[in-house]
């Protein structure tokens, strides 16, 4: 496990609502200075989230606005051989994934790219940076070949999913890591929240465990930080037995449902990782409007009192705690998601006073 203390501070769930980039920037940075985070603007078709990590996925069309992947042309096979080759020989010479058909395009990177040129000018009391992905759970659940087939049932791409994507985390940290902080990547995840039902009834557990574990390793091994966020419950237990550094949930929501791993929780904390805490409503407007920086710190602090009773003082919990959104923000009014970063800044700066 990576050490990264999270001291209270705040950063975001990666999506925002505006098209105008330099805005969107300057709310992240007043609201989360010390743990900025990129933000997608989905107002942008190519930073939507489904879109913006695949390209180079093999097979891969896109036919009257729809993206999914073709495996039953003659040219599949050989696209997959070079997706091998082209990965394998990243190992063999080290270089940039700048200079490789594994880095983020003009127009998916283009926030990020907006993102790391305001932080030059700025000066900020950085602790760390933060990027994200989609989580591969959620992208072979989501993407679909010509059948309309899940590629989550297609063995060959549950490795090159993995692979394509700690190749975009990787990307991600070798631009961030200039600035001499730790890189802190999420996967994102809102997949996981259909895990176990229904539709995914054949899909194991020991699978989702390996699938997570290899986007993990990746980003440990490129130096980063990894963390995990769902946007609603899911089998929490493989979140803790993944090895991930940081887990995000929508602890305004979801919190009674979490608090069921109460032990995993603790002994997590206890051992370095760090809890994001998503104390802040992103999916009801009326929330939105009628809670205070005072009212969130009243229900998260009886929260954590409940949580961790007799085990864990409220303080060595901020220790190892970071503050979000309960999820992205970009479905909502902008006002709106303005209201939200205010709130989230404002919650950090009082829980930190310790008032």
């Amino acid at each position: 496990m990576k050490s990264l203390q999270g001291l209270g501070s705040a950063t975001l769930i990666g999506s925002m609502p505006q098209r105008d980039r330099e805005r969107a920037i300057g709310l992240v940075l007043q609201a989360a200075p010390e743990i900025p985070a990129w933000p997608q603007l989905p107002a942008y078709p190519a930073e939507q989230m489904m879109a913006q990590y695949i390209e180079g996925l093999p097979g891969l069309v896109t036919e009257q606005g729809r993206q999914f992947v073709r495996t039953d042309t003659p040219e599949f096979d050989q696209e997959v051989l070079l997706f091998y080759e082209r990965y394998l020989a990243l190992d063999e010479r080290p270089v940039q994934i700048e200079a490789s058909r594994f880095r983020m395009g003009e127009e998916t990177s283009a926030t990020f790219r907006c993102f790391l040129e305001t932080i030059k000018g700025v000066n900020l009391p950085l602790r760390a940076l933060k990027g994200q992905i989609a989580g591969p759970f959620t992208l072979l659940t989501g993407l679909k070949d010509q059948d309309g087939r899940a590629l989550i049932y297609d063995e060959r791409f549950l490795d090159v999913i993995p692979k394509l994507l700690g190749l975009k985390a990787k990307w991600q940290i070798e631009l961030m890591q200039t600035f001499g902080v730790p890189v802190i990547i999420f996967l994102d995840e809102p997949g996981l929240a259909g895990f176990g039902s229904s539709a995914l009834i054949t899909v194991s557990a020991e699978l989702v465990l390996r699938l997570l574990s290899e986007a993990v390793d990746a980003v440990h091994t490129a130096g980063g930080i990894a963390g995990l966020h769902v946007c609603a419950n899911t089998d929490w237990l493989l979140a803790f037995q993944s090895n991930f550094d940081i887990i995000n949930f929508d602890s305004y929501g979801y919190f009674d449902k979490f608090a069921l791993y109460r032990k995993e929780c603790l002994q997590f904390m206890a051992q370095g990782g760090n809890i994001a805490w998503g104390v802040v409503p992103t999916s009801d407007l009326d929330a939105i409007r009628a809670e205070t920086p005072e009212s969130l710190v009243g229900r998260w602090t009886g929260q954590i009192r409940e949580l961790a009773a007799g085990k864990m003082e409220i303080e060595e919990v901020i220790v190892h705690s970071l503050f979000t959104p309960s999820c992205g923000c970009g479905s909502l009014p902008e006002d709106y998601a303005a209201r939200v970063l205010d709130l989230l800044e404002k919650f950090c700066r009082i829980i930190r006073r310790g008032e």
